[in-house]
């Protein structure tokens, strides 16, 4: 099962996260990535949102953890959602780290209606607005884009 740890950065109402383009549709996903060899999923935080965004980052608690199974390709992978801000700089999108088309601020209320990756937009509002946080929500149903 791959794991992959990942930051919800929340100002002024609003999520950071990045954009790519799949097929023909848009599919957005929070700052992280896949952890390298013997590093803990804070440090693989740190790390992507250096490369991938050029910004210093303060990961703070769990905020949920959840499974996607993509029984058609035989793939697993673990997400793992901390909050988190950020300390230094602001987010630049380097494109020679990732294939993201850009960063974008959305508001925590539309969150929901994005096709994110993982599906965790419900889950992510109720941890801002009702202070749901650390939960383990089991199996992400993840609609996926042709």
């Amino acid at each position: 099962m791959r794991c992959r740890p990942a930051i919800v950065i929340i100002e002024n109402d609003h999520v950071l996260l990045m954009r790519y383009q799949f097929g023909t549709g848009m599919v957005y996903n929070f700052p992280g990535g896949n952890p390298d060899p013997g590093e803990v999923f804070t440090e693989t935080i740190v790390r992507e949102c250096q490369e991938e965004l050029a910004v210093e980052v303060e990961v703070g608690k769990m905020l949920l953890m959840g499974q996607i199974t993509n029984k058609e390709e035989n793939k697993e992978s673990l997400h793992i959602l901390f909050e988190g801000k950020i300390v230094s700089g602001i987010p630049i999108l380097q494109s020679k780290e990732t294939t993201a088309q850009e960063i974008c601020w959305i508001p925590i209320s539309q969150l929901s209606q994005l096709h994110l990756y993982p599906n965790v937009g419900e889950a992510i509002q109720d941890s801002f607005f009702l202070q749901k946080k650390g939960e383990y929500i089991g199996a992400i149903q993840q609609p996926w884009v042709d």
